[in-house]
């Protein structure tokens, strides 16, 4: 079962997935209260309980406005060495606010001074259950479900310093798709196809095995020091593939189109325009 989250009647509601319909189940931050409980509950409403149609909501991430979102950068041997850094040791970590996120179809500004946007599709977890100090067994079941992500990046901001975060936090940079839970999403480990298209040429294509970093690894390394909430996000990163590194660079312009297709997650659709856009952040 497929969850998006919705703005209706002025709340923020999410909403179970079935056909052109979307059956509303609990204010956001209810349902990562008890998420486990709102998926159980999902399946008696799809059955016949109330629904509206998508064209009556408005989607919104599915992820509470308290929520960390962590990426990992350089998760990929592959995109480590297109980029001429080593294999690192551990996680390279960095935050986005959520302030930054948004959903698909929702069109993403190149900000002014930027020859374009980066394109980084990948696979987005979201913790389920508080995580502190947990080992990666535990850290494995905390893990609620996925979705596909983009990480658009704006490289000038992102490399006027030893820092990432300028450059990983643009306006409505951070398109999400809807949520898959982990029983239908499937097991990272195993494999899954990480496709990245611009204006439908393919410019990504990557399979979660890949990874230096499983994402149990990741919380648990993470829950070491920070402890983990319910609606958190974890960006496991970007296969090979990005276009600052091409010769010439290839970067994401006005009028562009980029699309995240994975398996079993779906396609995420991404419109880029003007700095003009960001008169609606």
């Amino acid at each position: 079962m497929q969850y998006i989250g919705i703005t209706h009647d002025g709340a923020a509601w999410v909403a179970a997935l079935a056909d052109s319909r979307v059956h509303p189940l609990a204010p956001v931050q209810d349902f990562w209260a008890d998420a486990a409980g709102w998926q159980e509950k999902s399946l008696s409403l799809t059955a016949g309980g109330a629904s509206l149609s998508r064209l009556d909501v408005t989607e919104v991430p599915l992820v509470p406005p308290t929520a960390r979102v962590i990426c990992v950068g350089l998760n990929y041997r592959a995109h480590a060495a297109e980029g001429s850094f080593s294999v690192p040791e551990y996680p390279t970590l960095f935050g986005r606010w959520t302030a930054s996120l948004s959903v698909g179809n929702v069109p993403a500004p190149v900000p002014a001074g930027e020859a374009g946007l980066d394109w980084e599709g990948e696979v987005a977890a979201y913790v389920g259950q508080r995580v502190e100090s947990a080992d990666e067994a535990t850290a494995a079941e905390a893990v609620f479900g996925y979705s596909t992500f983009n990480d658009l990046t704006a490289r000038r901001a992102q490399k006027l310093t030893a820092q990432w975060t300028l450059g990983k936090n643009g306006d409505f940079s951070g398109p999400l798709g809807p949520l898959v839970s982990r029983d239908e999403a499937g097991d990272l480990r195993e494999g899954l196809q990480v496709r990245t298209r611009v204006n439908g040429t393919e410019v990504q294509n990557g399979n979660t095995r890949d990874m230096i970093f499983s994402v149990p690894a990741i919380i648990a390394l993470i829950s070491q020091t920070m402890t983990l909430h319910p609606g958190d996000v974890i960006a496991t990163g970007t296969p090979e593939g990005v276009g600052y590194v091409r010769t010439p660079p290839w970067l994401l312009q006005p009028g562009d189109t980029v699309e995240v297709e994975i398996d079993t997650l779906g396609t995420l659709t991404t419109p880029v325009g003007g700095p003009s856009l960001r008169a609606r952040a």
